[in-house]
């Protein structure tokens, strides 16, 4: 047995250089130079800025701070931790486009716990790999085939709907984000991993997948501290609620059909490659299935070497995420933009002449891509109201960043560049920039498609998005690999929606607020605790 001296010895060598790394770590931290940025003042010492900004309301209050300070000020993240908070432009490049910066724990380990190791979660060369596996998933060519399916469930909407309006021609309220909720999570099951969700069904009865992905994703909890604890340490949920064990439920239910689904599909993929006497796959074989048929045929093919190949849990964790990727966004920017345009009715009067003017109900994505209304509207609803009001980074190494636009610091220098440590948080504010007076003019906060008839000039032809001078699909290497999808999903649900049906917004619009965390859904404001809704007085559209 060891003398007890030794043991005490034993516990301060391993005890005090813990304690003097972890001190050191807050040290650097809570002395970092972002604290003589200009910024706004912490309203809480645990929370920070942390609970305004995860506000769905946090729209003036980003406003308020860009008219305040300018595009690049210090916030607070929890336990007070100095955080930077920038819409500049040229900041954002320098972030979004270097392998310097990456999404901090807590932004992945409770995602983590939903959708695994996906492309949503990884970083570094597992990123880089399970991208390259994905691409073909999603390249212009399969898109194109894919339209066709998400046409298709746009008409089934069509007839869901005018089921419900019993074929008259008098006005009929409906809440119309239920009917998008249910039309793109049908339309990512069908293209996504060719399973027929259901959730369009007639008889009201959507099959187990359906009620599971429901159970998942369809309340957001508050942001608090014992939250984000349990998310890193989920072992100590000794005692869970209602909530999480209705999620763990969904979570098996999920897990057991998407194992099932892969193993199906390998085996239809092996049948196909014998049937034609390869005796190998093929990268190229498979054209016009399935996302996910695609990623097991990226994965199998003879070619791929065995330590770029995907793990049965890597291919597993992508079926959630393309159920989140495709459809909470998806449906809550539709939502949006059937609310900008019964604000706006001259715009909704030109789409719908421009729609009804193409002679099918059922147009290609190249029919819907030359529809040049229809895209600026679908540009201007991704801009005003984008779903994504922020996102997060974190830096590897310390760093300095540059800026476009000068600062004042706190203590009076002008500033053309930002120090940022190893560890510090950055929020990239995505709403406040698309709504900044400073980028887009004193119109910014106006629902106006035809600034899109000229491409954007000045701050604006600068933001670093994948997409259409902003940042609704993020841009750099993270950039969100099915935007197109998106895209073309967005546009064929709006194509069949405006020939189809007269709509106007059956509440007063101030009424039509905001609710969600980190994606902004429709809700009536008195109802809020019900989630997402859009009431519509709806009638069939009947052409004169």
């Amino acid at each position: 047995m060891l003398p007890t001296n030794t043991v005490t010895l034993a516990v301060y060598l391993g005890v005090l250089p813990t304690i003097w790394y972890l001190w050191k770590k807050a040290y650097s931290l809570y002395t970092s130079p972002l604290l003589h940025l200009p910024g706004p003042h912490s309203p809480n010492k645990f929370y920070g800025h942390v609970r305004q900004m995860c506000s769905p309301t946090s729209g003036p209050i980003t406003l308020q701070w860009l008219e305040d300070y300018g595009p690049t000020i210090c916030t607070s993240w929890l336990f007070q931790l100095p955080s930077l908070w920038t819409a500049d432009p040229t900041a954002l490049t320098r972030i979004l486009t270097s392998s310097k910066y990456i999404k901090p724990w807590e932004a992945r380990m409770s995602a983590a716990q939903v959708i695994g190791n996906s492309v949503l979660i990884m970083e570094g060369e597992a990123h880089r790999n399970q991208r390259r596996i994905l691409n073909p998933a999603f390249s212009p060519g399969q898109i194109r085939e894919l339209t066709a399916c998400m046409v298709h469930k746009a008409l089934q909407l069509r007839k869901y709907w005018e089921a419900q309006l019993n074929g008259m021609d008098d006005w009929v309220t409906l809440n119309a984000a239920d009917g998008l909720k249910k039309v793109t999570l049908d339309i990512i099951g069908l293209a996504g991993f060719g399973y027929d969700l259901e959730a369009l069904s007639l008889d009201g009865k959507p099959n187990e997948l359906c009620e599971a992905f429901g159970h998942i994703f369809g309340t957001a909890p508050p942001v608090s501290i014992l939250r984000l604890f349990m998310a890193f340490v989920p072992q100590l949920d000794f005692f869970p609620d209602e909530r999480t064990i209705k999620i763990n439920e969904a979570m098996e239910t999920m897990r057991r059909i998407g194992l099932q689904l892969i193993r199906e599909k390998r085996e239809a993929i092996l049948a196909e490659s014998s049937g034609k006497g390869s005796g190998s796959v093929g990268k190229h074989d498979v054209e016009g299935r399935d996302l996910l048929s695609l990623l097991i045929k990226a994965n199998m093919a003879s070619d791929l070497p065995d330590e770029q190949r995907l793990s049965e849990e890597e291919v597993l964790s992508q079926i959630p995420t393309f159920l989140i990727a495709g459809h909470e966004t998806t449906s809550s920017s539709v939502s949006w933009c059937l609310f900008a345009l019964t604000q706006a009715p001259a715009a909704l009067a030109t789409l719908r002449a421009e729609l009804l003017a193409v002679p099918t109900d059922a147009p290609t994505m190249d029919e819907l891509a030359a529809l040049p209304y229809l895209d600026q509207v679908v540009r201007e609803t991704m801009r005003l109201h984008t779903p994504m009001t922020f996102t997060l980074r974190v830096p590897t190494e310390d760093d300095v960043i540059p800026v476009g636009t000068p600062y004042t610091d706190r203590r009076g220098v002008v500033r053309h560049e930002i120090h940022i440590m190893k560890g510090n948080r950055i929020v990239i504010p995505v709403l406040a920039l698309h709504r900044s007076k400073a980028v887009w003019g004193d119109d910014a906060l106006e629902f106006r498609p035809e600034r899109w008839q000229n491409p954007p000039e000045g701050l604006a032809a600068s933001i670093p998005g994948v997409w259409s001078n902003q940042l609704a699909f993020l841009g750099g290497p993270r950039a969100c690999i099915g935007y197109r999808f998106a895209l073309t999903e967005m546009k064929a649900i709006l194509f069949t929606i405006v020939r189809g049906f007269e709509f106007e917004l059956a509440v007063p619009a101030e009424e039509i607020v905001p609710v969600g965390l980190m994606t902004r859904r429709t809700a009536v404001k008195s109802e809020a605790k019900k989630g997402a809704q859009l009431p519509l007085r709806m009638r069939p559209y009947r052409r004169t």
